[in-house]
């Protein structure tokens, strides 16, 4: 049985994870998660074995200073929770770490085993992946489950995916198996401007999770950090007339494919969300720690950041990365999702 010692009986938790590697482009999703902890002043409450997951020739350790004392940070899964505060107030448990190398099977029980303590309702793992889709456009976010049920109930895709996995999409197998719920939401990131960070891809996560989950997502500066970061690409793009003429065919086929699509839903899922920035104001609660009387919501705590790239010159045998599948929600069309 696990201990958790200092964590409070918690309210309606969602576990949110993400993680660094194959399912993770332009390293969208673990700053996805990396964003809530720093906004929410996450506390980390358990750290998974690195002996037990990680090849440290392939995820080395890294050595650091601290008062003149040499010290050694070893690459892990690092599990903390925080507190939205509001009318509604709940809980997320956010999972943030690096695709194992080894016993995938045993990292997923072990992380079930903390969904079980801490009574958690849902998991949504966060993944991101390379596409044909152009940065001057909305970003496609596509969301899945296993379950034909839930996928009806929160207007998600059943997956039919088929081909090579990667954590994301066995650790959704698993919840699945143990009857946890769980979904997985992509986000599709231009293959011809991959290099992190990609602040509109993470932010676009961000929405889609607000809409999911129901709770207000504080956005710092993500929102300006997106601005600047398409701004800095299409500079870029404009000076190399073979990129500005591939994104002008990317654009077409984007909008070409959304033409039926621009109706009802979209639009109102924006309109709503609009109007629960416009009248909340700033994310009600104060921080995520806070207990009311100025107390620390558990006991230590960490966090997480970057800036525009440039792309490449696209070539003709550039491909999305493997094991893409077809479908996306009705918040933004896209590409594809990966499990």
């Amino acid at each position: 049985m696990i201990e958790l010692e200092g964590v409070p009986e918690l309210i309606d938790p969602v576990m949110v994870a993400a993680f660094e590697g194959w399912n993770d482009a332009g390293d969208a999703a673990s700053t996805a998660v990396a964003h809530l902890d720093r906004e929410w002043k996450g506390e980390v409450f358990a750290a998974l074995d690195a002996e037990d997951y990680y090849d440290f020739q392939v995820n080395r350790p890294t050595v650091w200073m601290d008062a003149g004392v040499r010290k050694i940070t070893w690459p892990t899964t690092r599990l903390s929770v925080v507190r939205v505060g509001g009318e509604k107030p709940r809980d997320l448990v956010l999972v943030r770490g690096i695709e194992p190398s080894m016993r995938w099977r045993s990292f997923c029980n072990e992380l079930l085993g903390f969904a079980h303590e801490l009574g958690v309702e849902l998991v949504v793992i966060l993944g991101a992946l390379l596409g044909d889709t152009p940065h001057t456009r909305p970003v496609p976010i596509s969301g899945t489950t296993s379950d034909p049920d839930l996928a009806q109930r929160m207007d998600l895709e059943e997956t039919k995916y088929e081909g090579p996995t990667g954590i994301v999409g066995v650790l959704q197998e698993a919840c699945t198996h143990a009857g946890v719920p769980a979904v997985s939401l992509w986000a599709a990131v231009p293959h011809y401007v991959s290099q992190p960070p990609n602040p509109k891809a993470t932010l676009a996560l961000l929405n889609r999770l607000e809409d999911l989950i129901d709770v207000r997502i504080p956005l710092g500066e993500l929102p300006e950090d997106a601005r600047a970061w398409q701004v800095g690409v299409d500079q870029l793009a404009a000076e190399d007339t073979e990129v500005a003429e591939y994104v002008q065919t990317l654009e077409e086929a984007r909008d070409t494919a959304e033409l039926p699509e621009a109706s009802g839903e979209a639009i109102a899922r924006e309109f709503e969300r609009y109007l629960r920035r416009r009248d909340g104001g700033s994310p009600p609660g104060g921080h995520a720690t806070d207990s009311g009387d100025g107390t620390s919501y558990l006991r230590d705590g960490p966090s997480g950041r970057t800036r525009p790239p440039k792309p490449p010159k696209p070539s003709a045998d550039t491909d999305p990365e493997p094991g893409a599948e077809s479908g996306t929600d009705g918040d933004d069309s896209g590409d594809s999702s990966e499990e």
